[in-house]
């Protein structure tokens, strides 16, 4: 079975890339199953959450997976034509609030605990290689900004600034998405059209 593209889109906060990864799902047709990689802890979450059910299509399928991404993946993606996920930082949060126990300040991860999140991101992208279904990635550029203050934000900048090379590396297409306008990184699809933001 032939497997579909690797699509990653990555921008700032507010920059325009889950309407850009939203877009490119629907441009491709078919059945699309949306990933959420999402919790609801607060109103502001919820207010967010809700903004982006209500840009989706009715029709498109969500799947909650705010931890066993890869597994998910890999179920969805052998029965429906596209699989947006949103987002990569997401999880990586999810994942990383499960190994701290949700607090402490992070100064502690050893080399072993980065690489096992590595693992994780890594088992991510073969999955996402292997599915038939078109697989678009939605993911942050978090190291474009300020350096966070604390040791668990700098752990997490640094774990997904790595995570974002590594699907880099493997995607066929990247977009980075900045002020609402997307640029291509990356194409290795030269016979698909890329749809502009609305």
């Amino acid at each position: 079975m032939e497997r579909g593209p690797l699509i990653m889109v990555t921008g700032g906060a507010r920059s325009g890339k889950s309407r850009l990864a939203e877009e490119l799902a629907a441009a491709g047709g078919g059945q699309v199953v949306y990933l959420a990689t999402a919790t609801v802890g607060d109103a502001e979450m919820a207010a967010r959450v809700a903004a982006h059910r209500c840009r989706r299509p009715p029709e498109w399928l969500t799947v909650e997976a705010p931890l066993d991404v890869p597994k998910a993946l890999a179920r969805e993606g052998r029965r429906v034509d596209t699989i947006l996920l949103d987002s990569l930082g997401m999880w990586l949060s999810n994942l990383l609030s499960r190994e701290t126990g949700g607090a402490g300040d992070g100064g502690e991860m050893s080399t072993a605990v980065v690489e096992g999140f590595m693992a994780r991101v890594r088992e991510l992208a073969a999955v996402a290689r292997e599915v038939p279904a078109r697989v678009i990635i939605v993911t942050e550029e978090a190291g474009m900004g300020l350096v966070p203050p604390y040791a668990l934000g700098r752990v997490f900048r640094d774990l997904l600034g790595l995570a974002n090379q590594e699907i880099a590396r493997r995607a066929d297409r990247v977009y980075l998405v900045v002020a609402g306008l997307p640029l291509v990184l990356k194409d290795l699809l030269p016979g698909e059209t890329s749809p502009k933001i609305q």
